[in-house]
């Protein structure tokens, strides 16, 4: 006599469509939270920390040049801060390659005041520190060489200093911001979720259609 062997029925797409139904309706949204809350703090804990540096240098110009005109180079400086010409010059001081230069380090400038804000962001506060310093210096190197010509020059008004943390999100902040979407998207799903069969049929009542004898004789009593 031989053993046959007890094949398992899989469950059928219908049947856990079934079991998903059944579920409570605030399944999904704590599922969605419990996801994102998850999500956001293996974010936060995996990606490294990054640091912000900012120097700040003013455009001050001379006996010959109006005051108004330190604003507009302030601008222009702000503009070619980032370009290869100054960039290669500060490689040498910051000890990284342009490349990195290009991609760490931003300028920015204030339409009310004739200053530049070189900020650079790495991984190590003290590159932060030696990239912004760096550019700057580069810079009022540059703006001092063509101080002939434009009649400004740049004068450093900041140096950078090491920064006292991160300015990335922290673990905690990563944490809060994937369960918020978490749960947005469970309260999404709440909405196009299926409905269960029965409860609709069961709250209405059957609406009752008169025979056709009962229909003849409400017409002969008229």
């Amino acid at each position: 006599m031989t053993d046959t062997p007890i094949r398992r029925r899989r469950p059928s797409l219908a049947s856990s469509l079934a079991r998903v139904r059944r579920l409570p309706a605030w399944s999904a949204l704590a599922a969605g939270l419990l996801a994102g809350g998850l999500c956001g703090g293996a974010y936060g804990l995996l990606t490294p920390p990054v640091y912000t540096a900012t120097s700040y240098v003013v455009a001050v110009p001379t006996d010959k040049a109006p005051s108004e005109a330190a604003r507009g180079f302030a601008q222009a400086y702000g503009r070619v801060a980032t370009q290869l010409a100054v960039l290669g010059d500060a490689q040498v001081w910051a000890g990284v390659p342009v490349r990195t230069l290009r991609d760490s380090v931003r300028a920015s400038t204030s339409p009310d005041a004739p200053m530049v804000a070189v900020t650079a962001t790495s991984a190590r506060p003290d590159l932060a520190v030696d990239m912004a310093n760096a550019v700057s210096r580069a810079l009022t190197r540059h703006a001092e060489d063509t101080k002939g010509s434009t009649q400004v020059r740049l004068v450093q008004f900041s140096r950078a200093v090491k920064p006292g943390g991160p300015s990335s999100a922290s673990a905690a902040v990563t944490t809060l911001v994937g369960a918020s979407a978490g749960g947005l998207l469970g309260g999404l799903a709440l909405l196009v979720r299926p409905r269960r069969p029965g409860r609709d049929e069961d709250a209405l009542p059957a609406a009752s259609v008169p025979g056709p004898a009962t229909a003849a004789d409400a017409h002969g009593q008229r």
